[in-house]
């Protein structure tokens, strides 16, 4: 039973993961660009949700509504007047760009909150649980995972079946053909990367109500992000969603061997994916 217990709650965990690595699907998986301050958006984006969270009425309703339309508007200012200077076919500027972004965004975090722990308050939300036989299931991590699964959802219909996604794949696939054809890739992407760092305040708000967060923490997500990608399958939403399925419930199988083996185990798990199939476990076919 009590590897049952740990399936579940790995399941749980990798609805965490989906959130951060569905934004890195979007701009790594499709529009191949690598974001190297992906997590450490995210981390600021938790930040700020809590310092307004003594500040705006409602609770964490009115939280996601402040936050959301803050991420959007942070990821599109990050395409428009960054990434879309460096994006092309060589992912090396992206790179190098992004990475001067982290570590900007880190000292910036570090001056204003300081390097101490931060949380949301949850009105017990965090440690509210129902039982399911002889296992216990929390609320909170139940309500992450139904909201990365219709968020992965929606992100794939959105790319199947609207203009703006076949738009999307069209510039991603070739940026000058796309162009011929109507297609405006700088606005396209900049759109792109909003719904992307939309995605990450969600994540910052539900990051910042299960555990503490602090301005160093931003590496460690993007490392989840790229795994989940990556077991996925590049190109694939519902491959990322599988990769943090897979990532959550090796760490929590990691953990249940010893405590000392939930991190590992999970990249351990990534690297024997790499080695096997490179690709990903729903690469998208060409």
């Amino acid at each position: 039973m009590q590897w049952l217990d740990a399936v579940i709650q790995g399941v749980l965990l990798g609805g965490m993961y989906a959130q951060y690595a569905l934004g890195m699907a979007l701009m790594f998986g499709v529009m191949r660009i690598v974001n190297i301050a992906h997590g450490d958006v995210m981390i600021l984006l938790s930040l700020i949700a809590v310092s307004l969270a003594g500040v705006l009425p409602g609770g964490n309703l009115m939280l996601v509504i402040a936050i959301v339309p803050i991420a959007v508007l942070i990821g599109w200012a990050l395409q428009k007047f960054v990434l879309n200077r460096v994006v092309g076919v060589d992912p090396l500027p992206s790179l190098i760009a992004t990475f001067g972004l982290s570590i900007a965004l880190q000292n910036l975090m570090l001056e204003v909150w300081s390097a101490d722990t931060r949380s949301l308050p949850n009105s017990g939300i965090a440690s509210a649980s129902f039982q399911i036989g002889p296992i216990y299931v929390g609320l909170l991590p139940v309500i992450v995972l139904c909201t990365a699964i219709a968020l992965t959802a929606g992100l794939d219909a959105v790319l199947r079946f609207t203009r703006f996604g076949r738009g999307l794949r069209a510039a991603s696939a070739d940026t000058d053909a796309a162009a011929m054809t109507g297609v405006n890739p700088r606005r396209i992407y900049a759109t792109a990367t909003a719904i992307a760092v939309g995605i990450l305040g969600l994540a910052g708000i539900f990051a910042a109500l299960r555990a503490t967060v602090s301005p160093a923490d931003g590496p460690a997500q993007l490392i989840y992000a790229f795994e989940a990608v990556i077991i996925g399958g590049m190109g694939s939403i519902w491959g990322a969603f599988l990769g943090a399925m897979v990532l959550g419930v090796a760490q929590a199988v990691g953990l249940r061997i010893d405590p000392g083996l939930g991190i590992l185990f999970g990249h351990l798990v990534f690297l024997a994916v790499l080695a096997t199939r490179p690709v990903g476990i729903m690469a998208r076919k060409r």
